[in-house]
């Protein structure tokens, strides 16, 4: 990855992680998944206290990326709230309540955990 690349990515990375700070994240989490697949750079778990924070911290995040010029390529899981999908191509954020967190321990499976 050169300098410019690396420089996108982590403003990427940025926006995402503010994002969710502003609306009070739990547990944010980065993993650098460049060694490990070709499909995204980077990967963001954070948790949300109830089904209401972690739509809003999905929603807030994607706007943030808007804003900053990011194309999103998908989000998922808004409606039900259990745990939220925001897809910007290089940068996959994930939100979950603390149960869907523990089940699917996500930091473990790509090695972070």
């Amino acid at each position: 990855m050169n300098t410019q690349d690396t420089q996108y990515l982590q403003d990427m990375v940025d926006t995402a992680v503010a994002a969710l700070e502003d609306v009070k994240a739990k547990d944010i989490v980065i993993i650098d998944t460049s060694g490990k697949t070709s499909l995204f750079a980077r990967m963001i778990v954070a948790g949300g206290d109830s089904t209401r924070q972690v739509k809003a911290l999905a929603n807030h995040v994607a706007v943030a990326l808007k804003e900053k010029g990011y194309q999103l390529l998908g989000a998922e899981g808004e409606e039900a709230g259990e745990w939220a999908l925001v897809d910007a191509g290089d940068l996959v954020v994930h939100v979950m309540l603390p149960a869907a967190r523990d089940f699917y321990d996500i930091e473990k499976l790509w090695g972070e955990g």
